[in-house]
């Protein structure tokens, strides 16, 4: 006898007999399924994955903050145009966005899109094997080259006639600017690819032919070379005149410490999220946890990771993007090596901490290793954290790695006192539970869901560039 679809048993169009009921034993006792769901047992508070240990949080001292917002005032520096140039890549071929050569000290200022435009049509693209000298020293300077992809050493005479690095530039650099300024100019030294690299190359000739039948471009130039060279200390600041070692009645000169007009101003920045617990958890779900304290943790600490990130990465105030192009180191060979740690500890004084994503930090022991040395570890807060001439290196995973597996080390300086790194926040806000970080209560919907709104207002100010410097573009992958 054939029999249709069977349905579970008691369910409506269900086939069964009475003899299938007879041999079924009945169930007698609660099932463990169901008296799991009654029991007590002993649980965790609700866990994520998202907390890191936010050292950069805990180590930035904070600047209480009134108004929302925070100037910086420092010395008259006379900028020099020190910036970096961006790209476009088409396939193979690379050209350079025409506003970006307005970071070069000939063409800053320059607004004349259409001629910008022009100047960038005319560099022409280059391609250099690792190895190759791009130029020699004490050749005329007639070019300005823009380092598109790759990386190239600065070389020069040692003090005992061997070969010295001077410098190591990377993606978005440029050299050989005098030759826009001076036809008389030289190269100071000798640049050669350290990798392979793409550059473009604007001639001199090319701007001087293009300024010739733009008027715009010849007035810019003109004035250029009229201006009176500014008198500057080694930091690009008008100086300061004084007298010292004289005898006898020497005029002692006369000065003034001359302030920007215009000093930056960081507005504190906000994160925020409004959480939504429904009134029947909170009121019948509340033993042996708080369900509504538990939803609040979690976001709190989801808002203070956000922060962290904030303040790494944020293109207005995060600290990757704020460092002077000047503080910019790039390894010498690759990975992270005790010598590269030296140099960037050697551009400040005071240098309070490194900051490196935990690969990087692991790159680096590689390379302590494959040297036979052992970086020591300083205590703090209760912790064993590695360190590099006693300045610990704190992890954090913020900083990003990119596809090509490399990131960036930063090391600073901080606090006001020591004209640091510090972070901004404004205490004492309303309905506040930590610092700059307060929860309000919205109210009840008709859906019987309560609101709270969590902000937290937060941002980071360098406050002189040598305060913070950046080893960029190390590799973490390399082994062996």
């Amino acid at each position: 006898m054939s029999v249709g679809p069977v349905g579970p048993v008691g369910s409506v169009g269900s086939v069964g007999d009475e003899s299938d009921e007879r041999r079924t034993p009945k169930q007698q006792s609660l099932g463990t399924a169901a008296a799991r769901n009654l029991a007590t047992t002993t649980k965790s508070v609700p866990q994520m994955q998202e907390i890191t240990s936010r050292w950069l949080l805990r180590m930035l001292p904070w600047v209480q903050v009134e108004g929302g917002a925070y100037r910086v005032n420092r010395r008259l520096t006379y900028a020099v145009g020190d910036g970096r140039v961006t790209f476009v890549q088409t396939g193979d071929r690379v050209t350079v966005i025409p506003a970006e050569l307005g970071e070069l000290p000939a063409l800053r200022g320059f607004a004349d899109d259409g001629v910008l435009a022009e100047l960038a049509n005319r560099c022409e693209q280059r391609e250099f094997a690792a190895g190759q000298v791009i130029t020699r020293a004490d050749a005329p300077t007639d070019r300005v080259f823009l380092l598109a992809h790759g990386r190239v050493e600065k070389l020069g005479a040692g003090p005992y006639g061997g070969e010295a690095v001077l410098g190591v530039l990377a993606d978005g650099a440029y050299f050989g600017e005098a030759a826009l300024d001076s036809g008389d100019a030289s190269w100071p030294y000798t640049v050669r690819a350290a990798t392979a690299c793409t550059v473009l190359v604007l001639t001199r000739a090319d701007v001087l032919n293009l300024a010739a039948r733009a008027d715009t471009l010849q007035a810019h130039l003109d004035g250029l070379a009229a201006l009176p060279e500014q008198r500057t200390n080694a930091y690009g600041e008008a100086p300061i005149d004084l007298s010292a070692g004289h005898v006898g009645e020497a005029v002692v000169p006369h000065t003034f410490v001359d302030y920007e007009a215009a000093p930056r101003e960081y507005e504190l920045s906000v994160a925020q999220t409004v959480l939504k617990v429904h009134s029947r958890v909170a009121d019948l779900y509340n033993q042996p946890m708080n369900q509504t304290e538990q939803q609040l943790r979690l976001t709190v600490e989801a808002l203070r990771e956000r922060q962290e990130d904030e303040l790494v990465n944020n293109r207005q105030f995060g600290l990757l993007a704020n460092c002077d192009y000047s503080q910019r180191l790039q390894p010498h060979d690759g990975p992270p090596t005790p010598d590269d740690m030296d140099e960037l500890l050697s551009r400040r004084r005071g240098s309070k901490l490194f900051l490196a994503h935990p690969r990087a930090i692991a790159a680096f022991g590689r390379e302590c290793n494959r040297r036979g040395l052992v970086p020591d570890s300083v205590a703090v807060a209760g912790h064993h954290v590695p360190a590099w001439r006693g300045v610990p290196i704190f992890p954090c995973n913020k900083i990003p790695v990119t596809d090509a597996r490399t990131t960036s080390i930063l090391c600073m300086r901080t606090g006001d006192a020591e004209q640091g790194v510090v972070g901004l926040r404004q205490a004492g806000i309303p309905d506040e539970i930590e610092p700059s970080l307060s929860v309000r209560f919205m109210g009840i919907d008709e859906q019987a869901i309560i609101s709270y709104l969590v902000t937290a207002y937060y941002s980071a100010a360098v406050l002189v560039p040598d305060a913070l410097g950046i080893l960029e573009n190390v590799e973490v992958s390399r082994w062996g």
